[in-house]
Order: structure tokens, then C-alpha cells, then sequence
């Protein structure tokens, strides 16, 4: 067993994957969520629903699904696991769009880098498809807000 304290080196520095296992599945759950800024008129768009694109927020539900459950092809240390349940919710309000993704498994390894990832094409999907109307639009504060299970125990952002 590496004695080193950085989990993801080795005894010389470079980074591996961490091998889990060892460790039993159990219940775990992470909820991210992000924004994107836009002005008024997108989301006048988005409001009526006349985004030239289409169904913004359908696309944009869908593309965080697809991507939480697609992370490790993304993050190179990332465990392939079990993304049993994934929720993406979009709310338009007067300055944009906010996310909120809340991704679960049974599995050995969190999700927390799931959830994030499921936010973050969400409103990169939103920017796709509004980008013509407006380009100042811009993806801010993506964080985590609770995490749930493992060997860490629950946390919640204060």
C-alpha cells in the first residue's frame, strides 16, 4: 500500500489512479450547481420559447445526463462507476439560467466530480445554443452544494 499522503501520486510523484477495490459499495450521492448569465433579451428567448435552436433547456437536461454519466472519458484519475440516477434541473430566472445537478450510485467511489461535470455541460449546452443571439453570456459559480455517503460522511456547503 502507497504510504505517500497525496492519494493520487505514487512514491515518486506521479499521478496514478487510486485502486478501490478493496472498498464496498455503498450509497452516495452529489449535488453541483452553476449558473449561466444572460441578459435580458436571451431570456426573454428563453422565457417564450423562441431560441432559433430550439428547446434550450431540454438540450441542456439532457446533455448534463449524458455527461454525468460519461466523466471518466473526461477527467483522466476518474473512477468508471455506476451512475444509477441523475437529475438535472433548470430554472430560468431575470438573469439567466441556474443549474442544479444531483447525480447518485451504489458504488466505491463518490460522484462529486459527476455532479459537477453534469452542470457544467449543461450550461455549456445553454451557451451553444444561445451564443447567436448574444455572446456575453458566461457560466459562473459552479460548486458543490452537498455530498452524501462514503467513507467521509455526509457534507453540506454552509
Amino acid at each position: 500500500m502507497n504510504e505517500h499522503p497525496f492519494t493520487h501520486l505514487d512514491a515518486h510523484g506521479e499521478a496514478r489512479m487510486v485502486d478501490v477495490t478493496h472498498k464496498t459499495p455503498t450509497v452516495r450521492s452529489a449535488t453541483a450547481t452553476g449558473r449561466v448569465a444572460c441578459g435580458p433579451e436571451i431570456v426573454e428567448h428563453l422565457r417564450d420559447g423562441s431560441v432559433p435552436k430550439g428547446d434550450v433547456l431540454a438540450v441542456a437536461r439532457i446533455a448534463g445526463i449524458q455527461a454525468a454519466k460519461r466523466c471518466a472519458e473526461l477527467l483522466p484519475l476518474a473512477h468508471v462507476i455506476g451512475v444509477h440516477g441523475v437529475v438535472v434541473d433548470l430554472a430560468v430566472d431575470d438573469d439567466g439560467v441556474a443549474i442544479s445537478a444531483t447525480v447518485r450510485t451504489a458504488d466505491r467511489t463518490g460522484v462529486e466530480m459527476e455532479a459537477f461535470t453534469a452542470v457544467s455541460v449543461a450550461a455549456l449546452a445553454i451557451v451553444d445554443m444561445v451564443k447567436g443571439i448574444d455572446k456575453s453570456v458566461s457560466i459562473e459559480g459552479v460548486r458543490l452544494e452537498t455530498k452524501t455517503g462514503g467513507k467521509s460522511g455526509d457534507w453540506h456547503r454552509p
